[in-house]
């Protein structure tokens, strides 16, 4: 089951992510090639095959990434999860 984004948390993600996009993409490529491989060819993958633009579907995957990401961190506090 896919952890709940809060409004806050996508506000603060969003502000990180518009205050200078190309190099949070970029930041995201080198964090998720180093975190999950699989996840990241699957990213470039989809971008290369699309008509859309590349980087505007990388952007929406790493974005759709780190959300998920940090609200299954703070699902997890929420229930006193530790690692």
């Amino acid at each position: 089951m896919l952890p709940v984004i809060s409004e806050e948390l996508a506000a603060k993600v969003f502000e990180e992510i518009f205050k200078d996009m190309p190099e949070w993409r970029k930041q995201m490529i080198h964090y998720i090639k180093d975190e999950n491989p699989e996840i990241n060819t699957a990213i470039i993958e989809a971008a290369n095959k699309s008509d859309l633009d590349p980087k505007a579907v990388a952007l929406g995957a790493y974005m759709s990434y780190k959300l998920i990401e940090l609200a299954t961190r703070e699902n997890e506090k929420l229930m006193g999860f530790t690692e």
